[in-house]
């Protein structure tokens, strides 16, 4: 972004596009460092009605964290919801064409089950474990090599907290 501008006769050209440059890079540097700060409840409230549950009352984001690593990504945030909200969220799991009501162990989740993670049709599994009532959504990118989407929403049963959590490996 120097060296050729300026071997031209055009230095202030350089400097303009290695400034320019630097400053792009320190951009997305601080938007992945500072992700988690800049998180809002709009985001929540997106990611959380994407999956079909509609947040009618005030709620409050009670954690927010991302991980990164090369090829992986994780999101889960947890917010508390109102006792109305939680009612209409649980009642949509439960009256589910799929709901299962086992206790479902961790071996058995749709993120771990499905053979074909490129290709394929969406799934939602709804069930309820022990101590909550969860939807997981999994649909395949299409693509080799790229991430399906995966997201789970669990309801806890015995306070009013609603978690969700996005995994792509």
């Amino acid at each position: 972004f120097y060296f050729i501008p300026k071997r031209l006769g055009y230095p202030k050209t350089a400097k303009f596009l290695t400034i320019s440059y630097g400053l792009i890079v320190l951009a997305i540097g601080l938007l992945i460092i500072f992700e988690d700060r800049l998180f809002t409840k709009n985001n929540a409230k997106e990611l959380v009605e994407e999956q079909n549950f509609k947040l009618n009352d005030e709620f409050d984001l009670l954690n927010n964290e991302s991980m990164i690593a090369i090829g992986d990504y994780y999101h889960t945030f947890t917010i508390k919801i109102s006792d109305r909200d939680k009612q209409e969220a649980i009642s949509k799991i439960k009256n589910s064409d799929n709901y299962k009501t086992d206790n479902v162990s961790i071996e058995s989740m749709l993120y771990l089950q499905t053979p074909d993670r490129y290709f394929g049709k969406k799934i939602i599994q709804n069930y309820e474990t022990e101590y909550a009532y969860v939807r997981e959504y999994f649909e395949p990118s299409g693509r080799k090599g790229y991430a399906p989407t995966f997201r789970r929403i669990s309801i806890n049963k015995i306070n009013n907290e609603l978690t969700f959590e996005d995994i792509d490996e």
